[in-house]
């Protein structure tokens, strides 16, 4: 298991993260996001060992991380920023990861290529960005780590390549036990993707919760009576965002389901449904309940960069 115990970054005058507790367990896919500038990057070098913490620990199984070889040989960080060895090819970055990663397997790294139809003893800065990162994750995946770091990995590659290399990630959490660590500030990424997710904004730690945990008791729900009605209707329950147009409204409700389907069904509705959230409308929910603004901690919008 990897805990996050109080950790604190600063650079300079500016706190980066502040305070960030959490707790990651093995075998899962666990999900960072946030805005830009929300704390993700740092967050994720800071549990890598990149970083040194101002304040607080971070463990994996009670082993601290920063300068522990150790702990660093399991876990492998493909970061946002890629970088390569100067005039390196896929076959010679391999022979460096090799040395580096024990478990590095060679048979599974040329496979991967073939798949992606790469040249392993082409020059990587003549690739596109797109293939920059599926190296970057061919690379990473052959070393099958215990832990496996991804800083929006996904931008830049294409439906097809991102379909692939989930698969990959599926299987090698299903089949060794392998835990996933990724950032994205795209909701909608993440939601097929992770267990669990934390949501940091401005460096602090939003909420936490697994998906199951954050989409109980949270509904979408669209009714429509034939006589005239509005919001306080539904005055002893806990509604967000009333709309009605006609006769028809839809509004999110956070209360238990079968009370709310009895309460509807005994007022005779013409047109009722109770609809699962998206994460993103989950979000608004909970980051309402704790103060938050949505559209300030996404910028509005939730898409790829």
């Amino acid at each position: 298991m990897i805990k996050l115990k109080n950790v604190t970054k600063t650079f300079e005058d500016f706190v980066a993260i502040d305070n960030v507790s959490c707790e990651i367990a093995d075998g899962s896919i666990y999900g960072m996001v946030g805005s830009n500038g929300a704390g993700k990057s740092t967050v994720l070098r800071t549990v890598c060992g990149v970083y040194q913490t101002d304040k607080g620990e971070v463990l994996f199984d009670e082993k601290g991380v920063f300068e522990n070889p150790d702990v660093k040989k399991d876990l492998v960080f493909v970061s946002d920023d890629l970088y390569f060895l100067n005039s390196s090819t896929p076959k010679r970055m391999a022979s460096l990861y090799k040395r580096i990663y024990p478990n590095f397997d060679f048979e599974r790294f040329n496979e991967l290529l073939n798949y992606f139809n790469l040249d392993k003893n082409k020059l990587i800065n003549t690739f596109s960005k797109g293939m920059k990162r599926q190296v970057a994750m061919i690379l990473a995946l052959s070393c099958k780590p215990k832990y496996l770091f991804l800083d929006e990995t996904f931008d830049g590659l294409d439906p097809v390549a991102r379909k692939f290399i989930k698969s990959l990630i599926y299987s090698d959490v299903a089949e060794r036990n392998m835990t996933t660590v990724v950032t994205s500030h795209s909701l909608r990424e993440l939601e097929e993707l992770c267990d669990s997710l934390l949501l940091l904004h401005k460096g602090k730690v939003v909420l936490e919760s697994d998906l199951g945990g954050l989409k109980q008791d949270n509904y979408k729900i669209q009714v429509a009576f034939n006589y005239s009605f509005d919001e306080t209707l539904f005055k002893d329950f806990k509604i967000i965002g009333f709309q009605k147009q006609g006769s028809v409204c839809n509004f999110i409700v956070c209360e238990d389901k079968q009370k709310i389907k009895d309460f509807i069904s005994e007022k005779n509705p013409v047109l009722f449904e109770i609809l699962p959230l998206s994460l993103e409308e989950v979000f608004t929910v909970k980051m309402k309940d704790l103060g938050y603004d949505f559209d300030e901690c996404f910028g509005g919008e939730d898409n790829e960069k």
